[in-house]
């Protein structure tokens, strides 16, 4: 299975993080792909960096004032005095009538849902780094093969078009998922991050062409909080395109995985052409966000469920944070993953 990397994606270092107030180092580190990046190369597999995509790409799921804020925020805040080494937004547009500013601390906030995905001097390469692995997994499987591994950090999918929270800078699975739009009328996500993703489904809400579903903790206790209910099911042409199936955090293998095959059964019924799975992989219960409690079993066992779907798929790396399980988990998904699917 071909896999794709860009090394330029340790430039995205980010420091800032609140956790019940207190400022605490962040949890998307780049030593996040290096485990991932060795439990890879374990299971036979060798990265490879992408090639560098055209912004249209982009443009395809984000607005261009998001992609020109993401391009341009660190140099126009360090013309702020006394600035800080990352933008970190101090105030958020919350009315019902608000206007774009031209200010780059009201940009900030604007483009923001949170303060937990600071944006420093490397961010807006290393993004655009990890979009190309994104696309370039997904023109793999476009020209033919049946599966391929995009190892993206940062991830992505609790982006929306134009606004970043949640470590996620560029949505990295809607980009994919568009890309494998233009080969196939229909195209499912299929999204087991523990956390719901709350950009990937404002992205495709209202269309029909894009189903995504989401197996991930519920969220009236859990971030992101305000999204991920059952009964948000798509609007308009999206109506019945959203499928969330959301869980207890006490959840270990088998309902995690008795939830992913309802997933795969709204998907197969949707006769999509290809598959985006966001494979987050911090529903593993040593996972220090401690979003569930599935353990390395339910992870190669949810591999073998999604591979004999049968459909082309696109791996694009979400979550799963800095534990002595980290690589163990990817190690099991692909454990259960190759055999089937390659």
């Amino acid at each position: 299975m071909r896999t794709f990397h860009a090394t330029e994606t340790d430039a995205h270092d980010p420091a800032f993080r609140l956790t019940f107030g207190r400022v605490q180092a962040n949890a998307e580190r780049p030593e996040r792909a290096r485990l991932l990046l060795a439990a890879a190369a374990r299971a036979g597999l060798s990265a490879e960096a992408p090639p560098e995509h055209d912004r249209s790409a982009l443009e395809a799921v984000h607005t261009a004032r998001f992609l020109d804020y993401l391009e341009t925020a660190w140099d126009a805040w360090h013309q702020l005095p006394n600035a800080a080494e990352e933008i970190i937004p101090n105030t958020f547009p919350r009315l019902g009538t608000q206007r774009y500013p031209d200010s780059i601390v009201g940009r900030a906030g604007w483009h923001a849902g949170d303060v937990s995905a600071p944006i420093g001097p490397g961010s807006w390469r290393a993004t655009r780094r990890a979009a190309d692995c994104a696309l370039a997994a997904a023109d793999t499987v476009i020209a033919g093969a049946r599966s391929s591994y995009a190892l993206c950090r940062p991830p992505g999918h609790h982006t929306s078009a134009e606004v970043a929270a949640g470590h996620c800078l560029l949505n990295v699975s809607a980009i994919a998922a568009a890309r494998m739009r233009t080969a196939h009328e229909r195209v499912a996500i299929l999204d087991i991050d523990t956390h719901h993703g709350n950009g990937t489904q404002d992205i495709f809400y209202e269309r029909g062409d894009v189903l995504f579903v989401s197996v991930h903790t519920e969220t009236d206790n859990y971030y992101p909080f305000f999204t991920g209910y059952a009964d948000e099911t798509g609007h308009g042409d999206g109506d019945g395109a959203t499928l969330n199936l959301p869980l207890p955090q006490s959840t270990e293998d088998e309902a995690w995985c008795r939830a992913i095959a309802t997933g795969l059964e709204r998907i197969a019924a949707f006769a999509p052409g290809a598959l985006i799975l966001s494979l987050g992989l911090d529903s593993h219960r040593d996972d220090p966000l401690k979003g569930m409690r599935v353990g390395d079993a339910g992870f190669t066992r949810a591999a073998g469920l999604i591979a004999d779907l049968g459909l082309p798929t696109v791996l694009v790396q979400e979550g799963g944070y800095l534990s002595d399980s980290l690589g163990a988990a990817l190690s099991a998904f692909l454990d259960g993953w190759l055999p089937a699917a390659g």
